[in-house]
């Protein structure tokens, strides 16, 4: 591990009264057509997590899950994303069709109008914001787009010092903000996003992280105040991961990769942990890739 995620417990239950996403443009927050066309597909094939003792499935049928486990924010967290649905910009990597659906667990009720953020590293292991950081700080791999990153990687952290409150989070070191975006989620509670397969980096497997606000205002502007009552990380089956690495530029990260079982944030508790339920063509995962998963969060946290 390099310690820096390993190290903070989880930033949640954050009063974000200050907060204030900045739209990718105008009308942004309200396009429906953001990054073209998304994957059809939906959550009939998604596994369920069974309802907590007492609890009863709702009026509509649907289901309970149990609250989707808490896991930390980690180092590279950058308030102020961009609100759309296609992270992508120029980075190559197998294509990925990111679909939650974010419900109350108590009620089994979707939210709507919610802020969904989603942020994670590229096909080498390199998170945009932080390319002097190299492969997660870790070493190995290379920089945004197949550039190498500038400096010289370490395991020390070379941004501000961790907060009083004992996190571990960097200040950006450039101006990069690829694979990472907000959006909100609609009436059923679904949000989509367009990104690539993630890569890995030292000491973490492959991994997406992930924030649920709510409470606040949407405006033309992009999204302000509320709360967050999420923070957490989705993760990949190894099976999807080893067909990943045989696919350009994966096959050309040359960082030792940290399996799921061996990973110390995963928790391990299958779907309700975050682990993404995926749809592919078998020997064709770079063709793409679909992932589904439905979160259980408390709105009131």
């Amino acid at each position: 591990m390099t310690g820096q995620e390993a190290a903070q417990g989880p930033k949640h239950k954050k009063d974000l009264t200050r907060r204030k996403v900045v739209a990718a443009g105008a009308g942004a927050v309200v396009a429906a057509g953001v990054g073209g066309t998304f994957a059809a597909g939906a959550f009939a094939g998604e596994e369920t997590t069974a309802a907590a003792p007492g609890k009863a499935a709702a009026s509509s049928g649907e289901t309970c899950y149990k609250l989707t486990s808490e896991t930390t924010e980690g180092p590279y967290y950058i308030d102020a994303d961009k609100i759309r649905r296609d992270v992508t910009e120029d980075q190559e990597g197998i294509p990925l069709t990111l679909r939650l659906k974010v419900i109350d667990a108590e009620t089994c009720k979707p939210l709507a109008n919610a802020a969904v953020d989603i942020w994670h590293c590229n096909a080498l292991g390199v998170y945009s914001g932080y390319e002097a950081m190299g492969s997660g700080a870790g070493g190995g791999g290379g920089g945004g787009g197949g550039t190498p990153p500038s400096g010289t990687p370490t395991g020390t952290p070379t941004g501000a010092p961790p907060d009083a409150g004992g996190g571990g989070h960097q200040e950006p070191t450039d101006d990069e903000r690829y694979l990472r975006g907000t959006w909100r989620t609609d009436k059923r509670g679904l949000v989509e996003f367009r990104t690539v397969f993630p890569g890995w980096y030292q000491g973490r497997c492959v991994h997406i992280h992930t924030k649920v606000h709510v409470n606040g205002t949407w405006t033309d502007a992009g999204y302000e105040g509320g709360t967050t009552c999420h923070t957490g990380q989705l993760f990949f089956d190894e099976e999807s991961v080893l067909a990943s690495a045989e696919v350009e530029p994966y096959s050309t990260n040359t960082t030792t990769r940290t399996t799921l079982d061996e990973d110390t944030i995963y928790p391990g508790n299958g779907t309700e942990g975050g682990l993404l339920k995926l749809q592919y063509r078998k020997n064709a995962i770079a063709k793409g890739v679909v992932a589904t998963l439905t979160m259980g969060v408390d709105p009131t946290a």
